[in-house]
């Protein structure tokens, strides 16, 4: 069971919020601001912690800098109605593996949750590039960016091997767009994601000859890979 802090002022969504994680099997404990946030974060170990942004005696993107700056590295998915591109900027700045912006739907946050704890777990067990990952009939070699189809082997570029790697990571789940935009080109913007709309063509056209391998689309929010297995 992942433990998740919860760390929301709002006592009707917070109850809401917890409810529908412990109902997916989540253990949760809720914080209302910053400052005991911190204090919860110093005596218990935590999985994920999902931290609005607006809150009173400490603010979350405050509270996710102190935090970063005792060097833990739990996850941080920023809850707020900030949707400024500015405002995503600055969270991810801080120190957060996502941002997810009020009102959202209960679906899009769990997979968001997911998503992110799946990482996670995966950078704990140690050096993911020595992984071979098996798509359909394909095999994926990320420490020699190689993908392997039939006999043959297409040499990737950096960028494709990365944005590959991340999404087979996710093992069938959600990749965050921004999360990966952050992650391969350092930035989430106008530009490095059309760059990456160029990349997951590529990809796509890579993987076409097995049916059963399909990198989806999930409308505004990011990819899934069909197919994998580990």
């Amino acid at each position: 069971m992942y433990n998740i802090l919860l760390v929301e002022d709002d006592q009707n969504l917070s109850g809401v919020l917890s409810d529908l994680l412990i109902l997916k099997g989540y253990a949760v404990i809720s914080s209302n601001n910053g400052i005991a946030a911190l204090e919860l974060c110093m005596d218990k170990n935590f999985d994920l912690l999902l931290v609005d942004i607006m809150m009173p005696e400490m603010d979350g993107i405050t509270f996710v800098k102190k935090l970063r700056a005792d060097n833990n590295n739990t996850p941080v998915i920023f809850l707020t109605a900030k949707s400024q591109t500015g405002d995503r900027i600055e969270g991810f700045r801080a120190g957060a593996d996502d941002y997810v912006t009020k009102p959202f739907s209960s679906e899009e946050l769990m997979l968001r949750i997911n998503a992110v704890i799946r990482r996670s777990a995966a950078k704990q067990e140690g050096n993911t590039e020595s992984y071979l990952f098996t798509l359909g009939s394909y095999q994926f070699y990320p420490e020699k960016s190689i993908l392997s189809f039939g006999g043959s082997e297409k040499k990737l570029t950096n960028k494709e091997s990365q944005l590959l790697k991340l999404l087979c990571l996710s093992e069938g789940g959600l990749l965050n767009r921004s999360y990966a935009l952050k992650e391969i080109w350092g930035a989430d913007n106008y530009f490095t994601s059309r760059s990456m709309d160029v990349y997951i063509v590529k990809l796509r056209n890579y993987l076409r000859s097995d049916p059963k391998v399909e990198i989806v689309n999930v409308h505004g929010v990011g990819y899934k890979l069909t197919g994998i297995a580990r």
